[in-house]
């Protein structure tokens, strides 16, 4: 199959977009399975497409288990979410010294098993990683995306915000962390990603991946470095890309663009048809190599 989904079938452009408008709450579950039907037909039903598009988390596990790594998960305080927050830590077993860290911010769902295995994969790339869940203050990430989006809408996105630079500043202060931070995150992670460059100052590097933007007066207070990363068909985050690429400029703010041909908004995503795996790839060595040169001087 085209798009990622060998030995099944071709997946028409439309029903991505309708599953992003589902992912994003602009369209009901209901209205989601309503509208596949009209793609529906020659022995395809919308069973089959649902289930072409939906995330299949058991390829997520890349790094489940590594023995290089240390994993927990922990809890930090937060002036939000009743003052609680939880999250997904994790280190080399093996390292010497104090480390950089990366904040990783999950999309809109909670933190489910895809965003889980980016923690380790920073991990793994020898910095300690740390996945905040949102919605630990409503139970976690109840176990599939459906209930983990519905929870997410019950917190407001300044709460959730404050939760996440409470995990900026744990990892700033954290005794395996030299004081160097950065920060990535997908979809509405990226957006996360992009406001924490505006208001932490102190972030060494920011890495956002198709997220939405700050007000175009936020680009002047924009002191960290920044490398994007965004998908060709995803006109619902590009639309504002070019306003606020337009306040970067005009503020003097240097930034690195990545753009991928052909790609799909959530093409880093492993667990989704939209993964395109060569962008996804070469997306992700360029994000460590920026880490690279901005946490460790390399």
């Amino acid at each position: 199959m085209a798009d990622g989904n060998p030995g099944k079938i071709d997946i028409p452009p439309e029903v991505f977009r309708l599953y992003d408008a589902y992912c994003h709450g602009d369209l009901s579950r209901r209205a989601f399975f309503s509208r596949l039907s009209a793609f529906a037909g020659g022995g395809i039903t919308v069973s089959m497409l649902a289930a072409c598009v939906m995330p299949d988390y058991s390829q997520a596990q890349t790094l489940t288990g590594d023995a290089d790594l240390i994993e927990e998960d922990i809890t930090y305080t937060t002036p939000s979410s009743a003052g609680t927050m939880g999250g997904y830590l994790v280190r080399p077993a093996n390292a010497t010294g104090k480390l950089p860290a990366i904040l990783v911010i999950h999309e809109n769902r909670g933190l489910n098993p895809y965003i889980r295995d980016v923690t380790r994969r920073a991990a793994k790339a020898g910095y300690v990683a740390f996945g905040p869940d949102a919605l630990y203050p409503l139970g976690g990430y109840p176990g599939n995306d459906d209930d983990g989006r519905a929870l997410q809408a019950q917190r407001t996105r300044e709460d959730m915000f404050a939760d996440f630079v409470a995990a900026a500043e744990l990892l700033r202060g954290h005794e395996a962390v030299n004081g160097a931070v950065g920060v990535t995150g997908f979809c509405f992670g990226g957006a996360m990603a992009n406001q924490l460059a505006v208001s932490l100052p102190w972030l060494k590097a920011s890495v956002p991946y198709y997220g939405g933007w700050p007000a175009d007066e936020d680009a002047a207070r924009l002191e960290v470095p920044l490398q994007i990363h965004l998908a060709s068909d995803d006109p619902r985050v590009n639309e504002g890309w070019a306003a606020y690429e337009a306040a970067l400029k005009a503020a003097g703010k240097p930034y690195e663009l990545h753009w991928y041909e052909g790609t799909q908004h959530g093409f880093h995503n492993d667990t989704t048809p939209r993964f395109n795996p060569e962008a996804a790839a070469l997306a992700w060595s360029r994000t460590l190599d920026f880490f690279g040169k901005h946490l460790r001087g390399a």
